[in-house]
């Protein structure tokens, strides 16, 4: 039987966020340049060792560990959904879950070859997983983080973590004096994570308010009937207030403006945020989304 130590394929690694209790979660389907990602190489301690190195890397907690699933995907590159389907005890098609072993301080202290057989013994010795799927929360009970480890070589494990917090969609209340640096600020301090950017701003106008559908729209990245883009400054300064953005980027005067930031968030990666307002700069919302590009 082909054990763990034999393998020696490269394999592109897969991730995926689930919010426990709450309706939407976030769950990219494969990991991007930037995220949090580090390499193992095997040994006493090696689950252990990854996740304070994950730890290190976000600067944030990954939380308890609450199981292991150890899992054969046949070679194939599985989905986010796919992930979080496992990771709640649901089947997934042409994926043989190997085994599952519940979290404890002693897993943390095994070896990944150990954890590849589906259970927790000392050897690891009738393994065929060739991934293993790490399933931690936060206390209370309402993150789930999922970390997913490959093989990629003798005893060489990738892993890598992704994680979101709250509703799919963040939304905040300005004013038309806040500036794009505080905007950011007020964005960082919800969410708990550092934002990076803004790397671009467009402009939107229109002559009335665009609907909640209409923004989910535009925080996918599409066009919507009732704005449309006039104008994109590549790294706006930092101190332009919201209410100016539209006369530095060369728009006079609109009923609606709107405003398109593009930012980026650590393990997350790229984020579109939208501001609008419609009282002519005095006051606007701003709704956040991840965005995984067209």
């Amino acid at each position: 039987m082909t054990t763990l130590r034999d393998i020696t394929r490269r394999a592109t690694i897969v991730t995926t966020a689930l919010i426990v209790g709450l309706t939407a979660s976030y769950a990219p389907s494969q990991a991007a340049e930037g995220e949090a990602r580090t390499t193992i190489t095997d040994h006493p301690g090696a689950p252990g060792t990854m996740l304070r190195h994950l730890e290190d890397l976000t600067g944030r907690p990954v939380g308890d560990l609450d199981k292991v699933l150890a899992v054969d995907t046949g070679g194939r590159n599985l989905t986010g959904d796919q992930l979080a389907a496992l990771a709640a005890g649901k089947e997934v098609d042409g994926v043989k879950v190997v085994g599952t072993i519940p979290g404890s301080r002693e897993v943390l202290g095994t070896t990944m070859a150990d954890l590849a057989d589906g259970t927790y013994d000392g050897t690891g010795d009738g393994g065929t997983a060739t991934s293993l799927l790490f399933a931690s929360s936060t206390s209370g009970g309402r993150e789930w983080c999922l970390t997913m480890c490959v093989a990629s070589g003798k005893s060489v494990w990738e892993c890598l973590l992704s994680r979101r917090t709250g509703e799919l969609i963040l939304t905040l209340d300005l004013a038309g004096g806040t500036t794009i640096r505080e905007t950011k600020a007020a964005f960082e301090k919800a969410n708990g994570v550092a934002v990076d950017g803004p790397s671009s701003v467009q402009t939107l106008i229109g002559d009335g308010e665009p609907s909640a559908d209409e923004i989910r729209t535009l925080l996918d990245g599409r066009d919507i009937p009732s704005l449309r883009r006039v104008a994109t400054v590549e790294r706006p300064d930092p101190e332009w207030a919201l209410t100016d953005i539209a006369e530095k980027s060369g728009v006079v005067y609109a009923k609606t403006k709107g405003h398109l930031f593009t930012v980026t968030l650590p393990i997350l990666g790229k984020f579109l945020v939208f501001c609008v307002s419609q009282d002519n700069g005095k006051t606007w919302k701003c709704s956040a989304r991840p965005w995984g590009g067209f």
